[in-house]
């Protein structure tokens, strides 16, 4: 990255070493709050208050929306948590000229083995809701893979997991949503009630109403996941595999990738098993002394280009498999903590990773915000899978940034924002090209370079993840998704227009610092 003038010591310290803060004061912090919340939310599930508690809480941001209606109504409706808060690299600017709804909605209310289901409050991650199914024998049939992720931003926004190939975006595994409408009404919407509004509320970004709970499918969970790691040194070759798997008629249930160079990565096929085999090793990934889990699957990649060609099998534990990517933000942290990987730290320190994403945007200085937005990319990009190729050969020239991760998606044919070509197929599938990192291409410029590839996914019939930033038009924007479904919600529901923008109006980048 190119240097940043600091404009004092402080702000030199946290630009030129932010591993300082992050160890010394950021990751104690994390620690601390990670036990707070894990008991905490132990103890509210074990008792079972959370379902008496929910009806108060919603009736509470009825109040506070009736008496925004009692109001002028000068300014429109947005949900008070702090844009640090969230795990998206960005800070929407309108949460400082809206109505904020306070919304405490952050625990799981029900879990229904007979029906296999669990139904739980937005705000409640990843982590937390993989924690709560275990003891059950359950897991949601998509796990986005970091645990900070919410449940409310994978249905607005989206989720997707190497489970996607089978089930779908994190939204195709959501059965029922409730939420508080502009007017104060409380709705429930599933495909059979108000489907309308249950089709178009994923991807909506919080502009259609609040959303309070939602109900999601489970399954049967094992112990382990069995994994095995396929290395490759051609692009092509790499491509076809990782199409044949994720097309299979009897598919593996997890299937990823990870690109190290643009002819170089490793497909992983993984299956739960109930016990470890004797064909591969037992590998407990989550324990606080593991190597980060990329750094784990390049060494295949080493090993096969020195001449190892044999497939190698792991056994995972389950949950170290659904959160694989967390310890080291996929490998973001790298940046931040440069020997995060080493072994004497991650020995003396492992247990205390990794930091809260909140605590890291809430004491990054506007330095580093800079030189994040003028050196920096967060992407992830959803292509049809027979595109890949091409998709990669376009990243690698715009971008350069390795590694890249791949995960195969099903995309429904259902109403919605998000639409298939072939109208006569149920599905399309898609790849999740997830672009993190600084670039090393030699003509990079932030937004030239963002809006080529904006263009590139849009004539490929593609879609953008809507965490990231979004340089496109509105028209552009509306090019990219079908808002034929949305707007007709937007004019007929009560109040909407009124008190939410536009998706777009919460997603471009000029609405993000």
């Amino acid at each position: 990255m190119d240097a940043v003038e600091p404009k004092s010591l402080l702000e030199y310290v946290l630009i030129e070493h932010r591993w300082v803060v992050v160890v010394t004061v950021l990751m104690p912090l994390s620690f601390a709050w990670k036990i707070y919340t894990t008991v905490r939310n132990y103890v509210v599930f074990k008792l079972n208050s959370a379902p008496k508690a929910h009806e108060r809480k919603v009736k509470e941001i009825q109040r506070q929306i009736k008496e925004w209606l009692k109001g002028d109504r000068s300014t429109q409706l947005c949900t008070a948590r702090p844009a640090w808060q969230t795990v998206s690299f960005r800070q929407g600017i309108y949460k400082k000229t809206f109505t904020n709804i306070d919304i405490n909605l952050v625990d799981v209310l029900e879990v229904d083995k007979e029906n296999m289901t669990v139904r739980c409050e937005p705000l409640v991650t990843m982590g937390q809701l993989s924690r709560t199914l275990e003891p059950f024998g359950l897991a949601p049939a998509v796990v986005p893979e970091l645990d900070q992720l919410t449940v409310g931003g994978l249905v607005m926004g989206t989720g997707v997991e190497t489970s996607s190939h089978i089930h779908g975006l994190f939204q195709n595994i959501c059965l029922q949503y409730e939420l508080v409408l502009a007017d104060g009404s409380l709705v429930i919407c599933n495909d059979l009630l108000n489907p309308g509004l249950f089709y178009a509320i994923p991807w909506s970004y919080g502009t259609l109403g609040f959303l309070t709970s939602v109900l999601i499918k489970v399954v049967p969970a094992k112990k382990y996941v069995r994994l095995e790691y396929h290395p490759y040194t051609s692009l092509p070759e790499l491509s076809n595999r990782f199409r044949e798997e994720a097309l299979k008629e009897e598919p593996h249930q997890f299937v990823e990738a990870l690109l190290f160079t643009k002819e170089t990565g490793v497909v992983m096929t993984g299956d739960m098993v109930k016990k470890v085999g004797d064909d591969g090793k037992w590998n407990p990934i989550g324990r606080w002394y593991s190597e980060w889990f990329f750094k784990q699957v390049e060494k295949y990649l080493t090993g096969y280009k020195n001449g190892n060609k044999k497939t190698s099998v792991e056994y995972i534990p389950l949950r170290d498999y659904y959160h694989r990517h967390t310890r080291s933000f996929f490998w973001e942290l790298q940046d931040i903590i440069p020997f995060g990987n080493h072994a004497i730290f991650r020995y003396l320190f492992g247990w205390l990773m990794p930091p809260e994403i909140s605590l890291l945007k809430l004491t990054q200085p506007q330095a580093v915000t800079d030189l994040y937005n003028k050196a920096h990319v967060i992407q992830d990009m959803l292509v049809p899978i027979e595109t890949l190729e091409e998709a990669i050969q376009t990243f690698h020239k715009e971008f350069q940034v390795y590694p890249i991760w791949l995960c195969p998606f099903k995309v429904f044919n259902n109403p919605g924002q998000l639409k298939i070509q072939d109208k006569s197929k149920k599905w399309q599938m898609f790849v999740d090209i997830g672009v993190y990192g600084v670039p090393k291409a030699k003509d990079f410029e932030t937004e030239p370079s963002t809006r080529r590839i904006e263009k590139f996914v849009t004539e490929k019939h593609g879609f953008q993840m809507l965490y990231a930033d979004t340089y496109t038009s509105r028209d552009e924007f509306r090019q990219m998704f079908d808002h034929t479904l949305y707007d007709k919600l937007r004019d007929t529901l009560p109040h909407c227009k009124e008190a939410f923008p536009e998706i777009y109006g919460k997603v471009n980048r000029h609405v993000r610092k």
